[in-house]
């Protein structure tokens, strides 16, 4: 999956929710959630569990590019991202 489809995905809102990745040069492959609540003002999520007190943003362009994993975003760490879940669904099962 590319960035651009995973973004236009988030974009859509659908069953984006508790979606889970890694990024394969941190040494503990630490798991990140990401997600989408439609029902609540700014919808899109960070964290709660991998990042202190979580995030909230407006847009699924803001959440990708927020700089929330040591200092850099999901997008300037694009080569480094490994997806393990949309949805909560294991790629494999999709």
């Amino acid at each position: 999956m590319t960035y651009q489809e995973l973004l236009d995905l988030f974009i859509k809102g659908e069953g984006v929710d508790e979606t889970t990745f890694y990024f394969n040069n941190d040494e503990k492959k630490e798991e990140h959630y990401i997600g989408y609540l439609p029902q609540y003002e700014k919808p899109y999520w960070a964290g709660y569990c991998d990042i202190k007190d979580g995030c909230e943003f407006s847009s699924a362009k803001e959440l990708f590019t927020a700089e929330i994993y040591d200092g850099q975003s999901i997008e300037q760490r694009w080569k480094q991202f490994v997806l393990t879940t949309i949805g909560g669904i294991p790629l494999d099962d999709l």
